[in-house]
């Protein structure tokens, strides 16, 4: 098995042929998918969709038409750098063990495995399918050790139609396998380097069981705030050609890494600080974010014997280079609120979780009195950042490293806003599930405010309508907000997106929500595939939230940032 990492969430459905091919073309006869559960079922109160983006069935087929075969990760955990880990953030908000035999957690795996298991199960090879190989969860040895649960979700394959080959996939490192894998189930390792103590360990292990590589991290993925991360070309190569000897079986994390569109990007954690993903997923792929064929992909191509000529372009058109004047049309408030939301009424400000919402923001409002003098306001618990507005003067912005502020009192009731955004949901190790939002009081001095209408903002679920409304909401008298810029496309082509002299928002492409830009990097363009974009006008839609530039860029290429080499390594 040669495989390749392609996630249909992160590539637009109008491109899943085109990068099939390129995976083909690198040489490999496998592509391996993780499934999203929140991505096809955001909310509980609704049966999960598998229509649009959200046709796995379809992606499924069509690798099978390519000539690939398919391996498939339902999860339902996934990680994957992805929102929550693929878990829907309604069943995370309840008092749950994650990924246990807890029956509370099993019940809820079980409803969505009845939807999703038997369309897979259709689909595998003994069925005239390509589907060839389903994984057994997701490095659960990397979380916990409750062979229970893994038993049962083994159970929750066979059971719903699975029979052909099922593996776990877990560190190269006893502590992990421990964990992580079952007797009579194929054990594979997930790693980045030392491809020969791996085989040893496993060799030592399972002697009966051939050397299986469910991931081998040939890139990275990057966090806001941080470097790019790369790794070299003949430094991949090496560890494949180390994997293949002997008739090893890989899978390339990522062959094509995508984008994490929308508000879909996850978070990881350390020391009790976030780190939020980029939206670009390219991961120094061989086949970068746009499609392009990198010198990795012909390191690759090589050790793994591929010769045939390729099929596919070495790069994608693209759209000319071009500067586009960004119109100021709405201060940020008046824009989110002008569009429509229930609000929820209470004593303490309600999370995310409270509201149902997975992703965007939440607009809290309270009316304290305030003292004559110089008082301290502070936000004991914010989750992740949060702008406040005292009668509409702004006060300053709260995040990991500042949670206090002065504010001057009259004696006279204020109103006090504060807008909460959340940055991502952690997808891994144990802050998985963690909740949104003003999760502790608000105070003024020791005293806690009390009384909030909280308003959910759901920029995911946003239509163009309701991007057109907030950019009605003018006429804007600061430099934060909502901007329009309006894009001439003859052909459709790939571009890639810059605001420079912006400093944090997102960003619209009629009407899709494309992603998050940040000028602390290392991101600096927003890659919008061709089928995003018609023939004529395009209107582009930014949110704003710092300092609003006076331009929307359209460059030729991709603008990771600086970038610093990175090679993940157990022991």
């Amino acid at each position: 098995m040669l495989a390749g990492g392609l996630h249909y969430f992160r590539v637009h459905p109008g491109l899943w042929r085109d990068r099939m091919r390129r995976l083909a073309d690198l040489g490999l006869n496998t592509v391996d998918t993780y499934v999203a559960w929140n991505f096809h079922q955001p909310r509980e109160d609704a049966p999960p969709r598998f229509d649009g983006w959200r046709d796995v069935e379809r992606f499924i087929r069509m690798a099978g038409e390519e000539g690939l075969d398919v391996v498939v990760r339902p999860g339902p955990y996934i990680c994957a750098e992805w929102s929550n880990g693929g878990l829907p953030s309604w069943l995370t908000a309840r008092d749950v063990a994650l990924r246990s035999s807890d029956p509370a957690f099993t019940a809820a795996v079980g409803r969505w495995f009845d939807e999703l298991i038997p369309r897979i199960a259709a689909l595998q090879a003994a069925e005239g399918g390509p589907v060839v190989a389903v994984q057994v969860e997701n490095e659960f040895g990397s979380y916990g050790d409750d062979q229970g649960y893994l038993r049962w979700n083994r159970e929750a394959l066979t059971s719903r139609g699975i029979t052909e080959l099922l593996f776990t996939a877990d560190g190269p490192t006893d502590l992990m396998q421990d964990g992580g894998t079952l007797p009579g189930t194929l054990a594979a390792v997930t790693l980045g380097s030392k491809p020969d103590a791996a085989r040893r360990l496993l060799a030592a292990r399972r002697p009966d069981e051939p050397f299986v590589v469910a991931e081998f991290w040939n890139g990275w993925f990057d966090h806001w705030g941080e470097r790019h991360h790369v790794r070299g070309a003949d430094s991949a190569a090496r560890v494949i050609e180390g994997i293949v000897a002997d008739g090893g079986s890989v899978s390339l994390y990522m062959a094509h890494g995508g984008t994490n569109f929308g508000l879909w990007a996850g978070a990881n954690e350390e020391d009790g600080r976030l780190q939020p993903t980029v939206t670009s997923y390219d991961s120094d792929a061989p086949v970068a974010e746009d499609g392009t064929l990198t010198p990795k992909f012909f390191a690759l191509r090589e050790a793994l014997g591929a010769r045939g000529p390729l099929r596919v372009p070495e790069r994608m058109p693209t759209l000319p280079p071009a500067r586009v004047p960004l119109t100021h049309r709405a201060d940020l408030l008046a824009g989110l609120v002008a569009v429509p939301a229930p609000t929820s009424t209470g004593p303490r400000p309600a999370s995310f979780e409270r509201l149902g919402l997975d992703a965007g923001m939440v607009l809290h409002t309270a009316h304290p009195r305030i003292p004559a003098g110089e008082h301290r306001l502070v936000l004991t618990d914010v989750r992740d950042r949060a702008l406040i507005f005292c009668d509409g003067t702004f006060l300053g912005e709260a995040g990991p490293d500042r949670r206090e502020f002065p504010v001057r009192g009259t004696g006279a009731v204020v109103r006090l806003e504060v807008l909460v955004e959340s940055l991502g949901r952690v997808n891994y190790g144990p802050g998985l599930g963690r909740h949104k939002g003003l999760i502790g009081p608000v105070l003024v001095d020791r005293r806690m405010v009390q009384g909030w209408d909280s308003t959910p903002i759901a920029l995911q679920e946003w239509t163009e309508a309701e991007t057109a409304r907030a950019l009605a909401a003018g006429p804007p008298a600061t430099r934060s907000g909502f901007a329009v810029a309006t894009v001439r496309a003859g052909t459709p082509a790939d571009t890639f997106l810059a605001l420079p002299g912006s400093g944090r928002g997102l960003v619209w492409v009629n009407g899709f929500l494309l992603g998050r830009y940040w000028e602390v990097g290392p991101q600096v363009t927003l890659y919008c595939p061709a089928p995003l974009l018609r023939a004529g006008e395009n209107t582009v839609t930014v949110l704003e939230l710092e300092r609003l530039g006076m331009v929307l860029e359209l460059r030729d290429h991709a603008e990771l940032g600086p970038v610093e080499e990175y090679v993940e390594e157990f022991g």
